[in-house]
């Protein structure tokens, strides 16, 4: 497994150049964040599946996709087959995240299993060998923008000694207000893929923005 992922998020860019922001991050970032939101799971609408594979032809970046929407087991393995290297969605909306994990695989992608500002991890930590990834949000899910909450990184600590005690081969990433003032806590608390979206398409030069946060991430 490699080191430090920085996957910067285009729900922070500029939605009528998504081609030129992921153009913007390629060759610096490691993933794409794809923020997925449906108006049912969470209060926001952004992209979904036509964006998404419109977008795969235009990067060659890997595509996270995090899909923060109602009923993932119906729509899940669609963004694997459109060509997503990770496809996370959220415990609280999966009846069985163990068998949509399954599917996605299934499907050619890796899958992740995201866990909300409110919901404890200690009820998810015996299905990580089904996954690739557990994503813990650091702010409530479905608006980007919001301030970085430090209490969160105690469910980081919680995975990560179990991950490392059962030595299970799987990444924990963050996603929400990360930042070059939160990264390097993040990454001390055990997260090894960050998740950035105004930290790096808010600055004037995201490319220079993503090598600032590794460095942090692994400083």
């Amino acid at each position: 497994m490699s080191n430090t992922v920085i996957a910067p998020s285009i729900l922070a860019a500029d939605f009528a150049r998504l081609a030129d922001s992921a153009a913007a991050v390629e060759g610096s970032a490691d993933w794409l964040h794809v923020d997925v939101m449906d108006y049912h799971f969470v209060p926001n609408l952004t992209i979904g599946l036509p964006v998404v594979q419109s977008l795969r032809k235009a990067t060659t970046l890997p595509f996270d996709c995090h899909l923060m929407i109602a009923d993932p087991a119906r729509w899940a393995a669609q963004y694997a087959e459109a060509g997503a290297y990770n496809v996370t969605f959220h415990a609280e909306a999966a009846t069985d995240p163990a068998a949509i994990a399954k599917d996605l695989r299934a499907a050619g992608s890796r899958a992740g299993l995201a866990i909300d500002r409110d919901t404890p991890v200690e009820g998810y930590l015996d299905l990580l060998p089904h996954f690739d990834l557990l994503l813990i949000m650091t702010i409530k899910a479905g608006f980007g923008g919001q301030a970085f909450i430090p209490e969160l990184l105690d469910k980081v600590r919680a995975a990560r000694r179990h991950i490392d005690t059962g030595h299970l081969e799987l990444r924990i990433e963050v996603d929400g207000g990360v930042a070059e003032d939160t990264i390097a806590a993040c990454a001390e608390a055990g997260a090894d893929t960050f998740v950035a979206g105004t930290a790096v398409f808010g600055a004037e030069d995201p490319a220079a923005a993503v090598r600032r946060l590794r460095a942090l991430a692994n400083g």
